[in-house]
């Protein structure tokens, strides 16, 4: 009974948001977290941008990303490893590719990767860097979010930069939001900063030092967006 009654309201949340939407309101299409697609406004106010984002759940809940594809025209990447997940993000993010699997390092030698499902709080394996740790992440994820259980899942791994070579002729990357649940390292360890330069990075860096060393060579770090979200800048934006 609670699942049916948490599947009706879902339903009619969509439903208002689309109504909204097709009166070109969007007072229901802003769900970043802490508010980060408002204060992200200031720099990414423009149309037809391109965008990724990594950790892209059900392509609405908590995105950065979605009121840039529905109201701004922008176009972009999504990557979720959840399968039931993906297919929700398939189908919010029609104007998006949606990839299912989970990004790795260039280094990574395994074809697939173990993940732990918590909803908006799934991890892959070994992320949070201590077992006991990733037991209380995925227990507080359930509890926070009223999930049942959890389930383990082997996904595809794939680095960002394969993904991105699919691409003929990849427009300039706008945007890059990364929210991994302490994954963000062996994400940004899969792509060629030489190659693919994304104007701003907004990471969920739960390692902070390690994301911050690694990003220096090519960002400034120009804002932290809440507790854990920092964003960098491309440091020439203008190549």
């Amino acid at each position: 009974m609670k699942y049916q009654l948490s599947k009706i309201k879902s339903q009619l949340s969509e439903l208002r948001r689309k109504i909204y939407e097709y009166f070109g309101n969007p007072k229901y299409s802003r769900p970043g977290l802490n508010g980060l697609d408002l204060k992200l406004e200031k720099y990414l106010n423009f149309k037809n941008g391109f965008f990724i984002e990594v950790g892209a759940n059900n392509g609405y809940t908590q995105s950065n990303t979605y009121y840039l594809e529905k109201f701004l025209e922008w176009r972009g990447i999504m990557i979720e490893g959840i399968p039931s997940l993906y297919e929700q993000c398939k189908r919010t993010r029609n104007k998006s590719s949606v990839y299912n699997c989970a990004l790795v390092s260039k280094d990574f030698c395994d074809s697939f990767v173990e993940m732990h499902y918590a909803n908006l709080m799934s991890v892959v394996e070994n992320s949070l860097k201590d077992q006991e740790k990733q037991i209380q992440h995925i227990q507080s994820g359930l509890e926070i979010q009223k999930i049942n259980k959890s389930y383990s899942i082997k996904v595809p791994a794939r680095t960002l930069e394969s993904i991105l070579d699919e691409f003929t002729n990849i427009p300039q990357i706008d945007f890059f939001s990364l929210d991994v649940e302490g994954y963000e390292l062996e994400v940004l360890q899969g792509l060629n900063l030489d190659r693919y330069k994304p104007k701003y990075i907004l990471v969920e860096a739960r390692f902070f030092d390690q994301i911050n060393s690694f990003l220096t060579n090519y960002y400034d770090l120009i804002a932290q967006l809440s507790h854990h979200d920092y964003l960098y800048q491309l440091r020439d934006i203008n190549k």
